[in-house]
């Protein structure tokens, strides 16, 4: 395969990207039909953060950050960097310096299949990152990747300029085909669970909210008033 810089990409729609970073990474997983979830090892390096935008791709080898450099040319701002190795990697690929950098260009955050480091300082600049590890072990720059190109991050296939989205739930890839549509339908989800909460906060049980004794009780739960009932 050919290393590459693709410099000219389709990235998401930008009103479905806002809607998405209002609303997070849990109910946009769940409009999307419960698909696109990074594995669960992929966590925010400070807490707090949610962000929502189109990715600028990265495939780099392990315990290399060559390209990071390289992508932070073509990213715009708003964009979010996705980051994926050839290979299992845990070693620290991204700092305070290159952070500095992304955030120079306008990049909202990164999110990489890999290890970051200068945490202090990084949470200090308001620069959010979700990572595989945290890892005060260097990199190098000296074998060749690819940017813009499709990768595979934490076990999700992400397409340059998907919209991604992540906060402390963990990281979502929207396919920029179905952004539009997601985003629809995400809004009405939120739309839905706060008339729910409403409900649930003036006393209203689950169980009849959701019409669920009927179901339990053909499933076989039985209540009784005593333990020697049992």
């Amino acid at each position: 395969m050919k290393n590459v810089v693709v410099r000219n990409i389709k990235r998401a729609d930008p009103q479905a990207i806002a809607t998405f970073e209002k609303l997070g990474a849990s109910t946009v997983h769940e409009a999307l039909g419960r698909y696109q979830l990074m594995k669960p090892y992929m966590r925010p390096i400070w807490p707090g953060a949610c962000i929502a935008g189109p990715a600028v791709t990265i495939l780099a080898q392990p315990g290399d950050n060559w390209m990071l450099h390289v992508a932070i040319e073509q990213c715009q701002p708003g964009d979010v960097v996705v980051l994926g190795c050839t290979a299992d990697n845990t070693d620290g690929m991204i700092g305070d310096l290159i952070a500095t950098s992304l955030k120079a260009r306008g990049v909202k955050g990164v999110i990489m299949d890999a290890g970051a480091r200068d945490v202090a300082t990084l949470k200090e600049m308001g620069f959010p990152i979700w990572s595989r590890a945290i890892s005060s072990k260097g990199t190098v720059k000296a074998t060749l990747g690819s940017v813009n190109i499709p990768v595979v991050c934490a076990g999700v296939n992400v397409e340059p300029g998907d919209a991604v989205v992540a906060d402390d739930d963990g990281v979502v890839v929207v396919p920029k085909r179905y952004a539009v549509e997601t985003a629809q339908k995400a809004q009405k989800r939120a739309d839905d669970e706060e008339a729910k909460r409403t409900k649930l906060a003036s006393g209203i049980l689950g169980l009849d909210m959701y019409n669920m004794r009927e179901p339990l009780a053909k499933a076989g739960l039985v209540y009784v008033d005593n333990p020697e009932d049992v």
